[in-house]
């Protein structure tokens, strides 16, 4: 049996295509440069001198002339030998109009008279020409851009468009083995990547995953690189756009492109969109005299509306990061909207040993690089200041033409960071001696304080914007702290001011640093964490707080000027209480003060294994013959 011949599909005829606007001015500029060209155009003449028309005059070879003003352009009778030309052009002298004419007459050339040219018609011509061209180009403007909002290209392709970028799970698989630690924000993540895969298990219960999960924490902490591999968990499209492409001159256009960017993710579901830096076009509406942009509060209505607008069955979840939670606006924090926020805090001892795992495999590294060592003298540092570690310690170790990467370059890398890089000034031998008994005493109530994180290192060499400086490191993740290790901490910092009192009887602008630091630190000890006996328990916000500009300005003072003054006796009084516990410890050890300063003055920088073999081991909490009990420091009475 013989198949059938296919059946012949009806052709349809192709649609005819505006001009564009590109054409249609080209047109209309070739045109009139026509025009131009042609009423300029005139038959070509040959300029010759005066002399040389009066010659041809009386010798009559002048068929006719044209006379405007001294201007005269005529016809030869007969063109020149060698020359073809039969016109002419010439410019009369001021004498020769009475000769000039009866010459002609005798001659018998025909004279005409030339009218003045009349340039009314190309005017009006150029006028209309200017006007229809420019009704064209706003209507052709105006089409396009009606196109554009309903979906289609020209002339503004892409102005309204998202910029979003989509992430194919095939080509980048990035998954939660390429995010160390983390631990407990990877759980609270599985459920999203639950539903992502099977999001019928969910609706069959009447279950509904969160549209929104917001992630924050300090800059660097891996919020975006959490998205990917959610993402890639989930094996679904990844749309990533930053809040402030949102932002444009034009009014409504980051509306439009909000609209177009939940149009692609609906399309494309089950997807992830992920905004990163939301509070960049969420911050809180009406927020003062920084807040005011309509741009921005238009972006953020049309997100909350389309947040609103997804349907039950729509697999379409908004992954955003921020490391500024507290200025957004509430309505994008309510239920419905982003109702689940997880905090990507800093990583623990055990976070921070995998993240090092995860930068270092592309590392060569010695025998007696101890990854657990490293991550135990870097707490508080993200995983992108561990990148930058593994990356500083690299390059030290290329300088120096090595193979593999030590311990030592760790070190050095580690130091770079928290320190900063060693600058070139040289101080002068009393700068040197002077600079070395402040760093010393830090060191020493560092030493001698039980309170006080362990001594790490200290130096005089300049570093960063300081001349010296005393490294601690905390030997566990702290997240708490108790008002005894705050009063430790405060004469820790008033150390180095109190050790070149008792040394040189006068003060230096080298403590400035300090006593910026100490009085925040007192500041909230007294007036945000109730640490204070005269005032109580009530916490004294200020108002220079709020991260808008002009919001304190509607908003009064919740205290009295009274309890402002009470606020800052209250600190003074701490502050001089801890810098005079500070002076009476160092007088007490004077002669150590003396030995790890005229150490540092010999060595420049001292470990803590040094400082060990000059005075002896650190103070513990069992030992109280330098104990700061929190009753001393925090009361308003004189020091004991």
């Amino acid at each position: 049996m013989e198949n059938p011949s296919p059946q012949r599909q009806p052709t349809t005829p192709p649609s005819r295509q505006m001009p564009t606007a590109t054409t249609v001015i080209f047109l209309c500029v070739a045109a009139l440069a026509v025009v131009t060209f042609f009423t300029m155009q005139g038959p070509k003449r040959k300029e010759i001198p005066y002399n040389d028309f009066w010659t041809q005059l009386q010798d009559g070879n002048i068929a006719e002339v044209e006379i405007e003003n001294q201007r005269v352009v005529g016809k030869f009778k007969k063109p020149e030998k060698g020359d073809k030309t039969e016109f002419f052009a010439t410019v009369l002298t001021p004498f020769a109009s009475e000769d000039l004419d009866k010459e002609l007459r005798k001659q018998g050339v025909v004279i005409r008279s030339i009218a003045p040219q009349d340039s009314t018609f190309l005017l009006m011509f150029v006028y209309l020409f200017v006007t229809v061209l420019l009704f064209v180009v706003i209507w052709v403007m105006f089409r396009r851009a009606r196109d554009q909002f309903m979906g289609g290209g020209g002339l503004l392709s892409g102005f309204t468009k998202s910029n979003a970028q989509k992430y194919d799970s095939d080509k980048q698989a990035i998954t939660f083995k390429d995010v160390a630690g983390l631990e407990g924000v990877k759980q609270d993540l599985q459920e999203v990547i639950a539903f992502l895969e099977n999001p019928e298990k969910f609706q069959r219960l009447g279950g509904r995953v969160p549209k929104g999960v917001l992630l924050n924490g300090p800059p660097g902490t891996g919020k975006t690189l959490l998205a990917r591999a959610v993402a890639g968990e989930a094996g679904v499209p990844f749309f990533s756009i930053n809040g402030s492409e949102f932002i444009q001159m034009f009014v409504g256009v980051g509306a439009s492109r909000v609209r177009d960017l939940f149009k692609t993710a609906k399309e494309a579901s089950p997807a992830i969109l992920f905004i990163d830096e939301i509070d960049a076009v969420g911050r809180h509406r009406g927020a003062g005299l920084g807040g005011g942009h309509d741009e921005r509060e238009q972006t953020l209505n049309q997100i909350l509306s389309e947040m609103d607008g997804f349907e039950p069955n729509e697999s379409v979840i908004v992954v955003a990061a921020t490391n500024r939670p507290d200025v957004l606006d509430p309505a994008l924090l309510r239920p419905g909207r982003f109702d689940r926020h997880v905090t990507v805090d800093r990583p623990t001892q055990k976070g921070r040993v995998e993240i090092f795992g995860v930068h270092v495999r592309d590392v060569p590294l010695a025998d007696n690089v101890d990854l657990e060592k490293l991550a135990a003298g870097s707490i508080g540092l993200t995983g992108a200041d561990i990148r930058n570690l593994v990356n500083e310690a690299a390059l030290w170790a290329t300088r120096h033409d090595k193979d593999q990467v030590e311990m030592e370059d760790f070190e050095y890398a580690r130091d770079k960071i928290l320190m900063g890089a060693k600058r070139e000034e040289v101080l002068s031998e009393k700068e040197k001696e002077m600079t070395a008994y402040h760093e010393a005493g830090h060191a020493l109530l560092a030493w001698l304080l039980p309170g006080c994180d362990r001594l790490h290192k200290v130096t005089i060499v300049p570093r960063g914007r300081a001349l010296g400086v005393t490294q601690l490191l905390p030997e566990e993740d702290r997240l708490n702290i108790s008002e005894k290790d705050l009063a430790a901490r405060l004469i820790f910092i008033l150390g180095g001011r109190a050790a070149e009192k008792m040394i040189y009887d006068q003060y230096s602008a080298g403590a400035e640093n300090d006593l910026s630091q100490a009085t925040n630190l007192a500041r909230k000890m007294v007036a945000h964490w109730g640490m204070s006996k005269r005032l109580g328990p009530v916490a004294y916000h200020l108002s220079e707080e709020h991260p808008f500009l002009g919001k304190e300005i509607h908003e009064q003072r919740q205290f009295s000027e009274h309890t402002a003054q009470l606020i800052d006796e209250e600190v003074a009084n701490l502050l001089h209480h801890s810098a005079d516990k500070a002076s009476s410890i160092l007088e007490e050890n004077r002669d150590k003060l003396i030995a790890i300063a005229e150490a540092l003055v010999a060595h420049e920088i001292l470990g803590d294994s040094e400082i060990t073999e000059l005075i002896g081991p650190p103070a513990t909490d069992d030992e109280n013959s330098t104990e700061v009990q929190a009753g001393d420091s925090l009361s308003s009475t004189p020091p004991i």
